[in-house]
C-alpha cells in the first residue's frame, strides 16, 4: 500500500522511499546513497564520511540567512527483527506496512520509524512550501542502533551548527533533555563435550511468543527474556531426567530484549513426556511471574532435523546453566532525581554457539557512569567465576539534563503556542546520540523529539499517523521561531 498520500505529505513520500531502501545497522550504503542523489538533485552541497555519515547543508529561506545554523540529526540505520515464521530478508526487502486504525505498522517485521520518521521529517522539509526556516544541516549517522558508532567518529568540522534538534525520541507531548550511557560485554565460556549417550534421541527446546521489545525504553515493563526463560526451563529439565545440552541459541541484537531461544538436546525416548511435562509446568509459573504480560508465551518440544553426536559434558552443562541463571536482566535501579526514569538496567540479549563454546552478549545502560561500570564490574565478575573469558567494548556517554538551554526555552514556547501547553521534560533511558555529539561538538545546544512510536526494535513496532502531523507542526514552528 501506498502512504504517502498521508499529511504531511512530503515526510511521508520521503519515509516510504526510506521504507524500500535496506539499511540495518551495518548495511546502509544504499540509503547513504539516496541521501547523496537527492542532495544532488535538489542541487543541495551534501558530503559523507569514510564512516557513512552524511551531511546535507539546506539554504535558509531567503531573508533568513543571518539565523543560526540549526542542526536536524537523526539516523540512517534501523533494528532488523521478524517473527520467525515470516519470509523477509533485511538485506534486499522492502519493508511491507499495513494500517490499523491511527497506526502505521509492518507485517511481522520492525517498521523502522525507529528513526526513519525522523530523518523524513528532515528530508521533508527540504520540499515543504511555505516553511520558513534559517541555515540547516540535515546529519543522518550510522550504526546508532549497534552502540552509536557513526556518531562516536564524526570528526570536527563536519557541521557548523551549534544547536541541533534530535528527531529520534517517541513520545509525542515530551521534550527529552538527557539520556543513559551504556556499553556492551561479550563473555565467550570454553565448553567440553563428550560423546551423545547410546540410546538417546535429539529434540529441540523451544521459546517463542515473547513480546520483546528496545531493551532501553522497554525494559521497565519487566517482558520475558526468551534466554532466562530457556535457562529455567532447562535447569528443571535436567534435575528431572538424564537431558545433555548440546548447544542454546536466543537473540540477535544487544538492544532488543530477546523473544526466542532455543536448545538442542539428547534425551531418552522414554523420558519425552515428563520432559515435555517438566517444560510445561515451568512456563506455567513463569506466566504467572510475569502478570500477564507474556500471554502469549510458548515452549514446546520438537523433533530436531538431526541427532547431535556430541553434548556437553556434566562439568560444562552445569557451568553454562549456572551462568545463565546468575547474569542479571532488567531494571537494576531507579533514578532517585527523576520520578519513573530507569537509572541502570541490563539486557541478557545475546547467546550462541560457536566452535571456541558459548558466547553470551549483554548491553548495560545506566545515566550513572560509575553505575554503569559498576554493573558490568559484575556481569565480568560472575563471567569470570565460571571460567568465562570477558569483552567489553568502550562505553558511550549519557547526555546530562541542561534546563537553562536557549533551544529548550525555544521548544518549551512553541509548543505552549502550537498545542496550549508546555511539553514535559525527561530523561531516556536509551542512548541518544546527543550524549557523544555534546562530546564531539562542544557547546552544541541540544534537544530531542518526535512522535508516537510504540514497540521499537520488535514487530510489534507501530506509529501513531496523526501523531506524525503534530511533530511536524511542532518541528516547522520552532524552526521558524529560531530563522526569526
Amino acid at each position: 500500500m501506498s502512504i504517502s498520500g498521508f499529511e504531511p505529505n512530503v515526510l511521508w513520500k520521503q519515509f516510504e522511499k526510506i521504507l524500500s531502501i535496506p539499511h540495518c545497522s551495518g548495511n546502509e550504503k544504499q540509503l547513504g546513497e539516496y541521501l547523496l542523489s537527492y542532495a544532488k538533485s535538489r542541487n543541495l552541497e551534501a558530503e559523507r564520511d569514510d564512516t557513512g555519515n552524511v551531511v546535507i547543508r539546506v539554504p535558509a529561506t531567503p531573508g533568513h540567512e543571518g539565523a543560526p545554523v540549526v542542526v536536524l540529526q537523526g539516523h540512517q540505520d534501523m533494528v532488523g527483527e521478524k517473527n520467525s515464521d515470516v519470509n523477509f530478508d533485511f538485506n534486499k526487502d522492502p519493508i511491507q506496512v499495513e494500517v490499523d486504525g491511527d497506526w502505521l505498522t509492518a507485517k511481522g517485521t520492525t517498521l523502522g520509524a525507529d528513526n526513519g520518521i525522523g530523518l523524513a521529517a528532515a528530508l521533508g522539509l527540504v520540499e515543504a512550501e511555505g516553511v520558513v526556516h534559517g541555515p540547516l544541516e540535515i546529519l543522518a549517522t550510522v550504526d546508532e542502533e549497534v552502540g552509536l558508532t557513526g556518531a562516536g567518529k564524526l570528526l570536527p568540522g563536519f557541521v557548523k551548527g551549534q544547536t541541533l534538534l534530535n528527531l529520534d525520541s517517541e513520545e509525542l507531548g515530551a521534550v527529552y533533555i538527557g539520556c543513559a550511557g551504556g556499553g556492551d560485554t561479550t563473555i565467550t565460556l570454553p565448553v567440553s563435550r563428550t560423546d551423545a549417550p547410546a540410546g538417546t534421541k535429539s529434540l529441540i527446546v523451544k521459546v517463542s511468543g515473547l513480546r520483546g521489545g528496545h531493551s532501553g525504553i522497554d525494559i521497565i515493563e519487566q517482558r520475558g527474556n526468551a534466554i532466562k526463560v530457556l535457562t529455567r526451563v532447562l535447569s528443571q529439565v535436567v534435575k528431572s531426567q538424564p537431558c545433555h545440552i548440546a548447544e542454546i541459541n536466543g537473540g540477535n541484537k544487544r538492544n532488543a530484549i530477546p523473544r526466542e531461544a532455543w536448545g538442542g538436546v539428547m534425551a531418552l525416548d522414554t523420558a519425552v513426556d515428563e520432559i515435555s511435562g517438566v517444560a510445561a509446568n515451568e512456563m506455567e509459573k513463569i506466566k504467572v511471574e510475569l502478570g500477564g504480560r507474556e500471554s502469549d508465551l510458548s515452549v514446546v518440544l520438537e523433533p530436531a532435523d538431526q541427532a547431535y553426536a556430541k553434548v556437553l559434558d556434566e562439568k560444562s552443562q552445569g557451568t553454562l546453566l549456572d551462568l545463565l541463571l546468575g547474569l542479571p536482566h532488567g531494571v537494576e535501579a531507579m533514578s532517585y532525581d527523576i520520578p519513573g526514569l530507569v537509572e541502570t538496567s541490563n539486557n541478557l540479549a545475546t547467546i550462541s554457539t560457536s566452535g571456541k563454546g558459548m558466547v553470551i552478549g549483554t548491553s548495560t545502560r545506566s545515566s550513572i557512569v560509575s553505575a554503569l561500570q559498576a554493573l558490568r564490574d559484575r556481569i565480568s565478575g560472575i563471567a569470570r567465576l565460571a571460567g568465562a573469558e570477558v569483552k567489553e567494548n568502550e562505553p558511550y556517554p549519557g547526555w546530562k539534563p541542561d534546563l537553562d538551554s536557549n533551544i529548550l526555552q525555544v521548544v518549551k514556547k512553541v509548543h505552549a503556542d502550537v498545542f496550549g501547553k508546555e511539553p514535559e521534560m525527561k530523561a531516556i533511558h536509551a542512548g541518544l546520540e546527543c550524549g557523544i555529539i555534546g562530546e564531539k561538538f562542544p557547546g552544541m545546544d541540544m534537544v530531542s523529539f518526535g512522535p508516537w512510536i510504540e514497540h521499537p526494535h520488535s514487530p510489534e513496532e507501530r506509529v501513531n499517523i496523526p501523531s506524525v502531523n503534530s511533530f511536524w507542526q511542532l518541528l516547522v514552528a520552532v524552526l521558524q521561531e529560531m530563522a526569526g
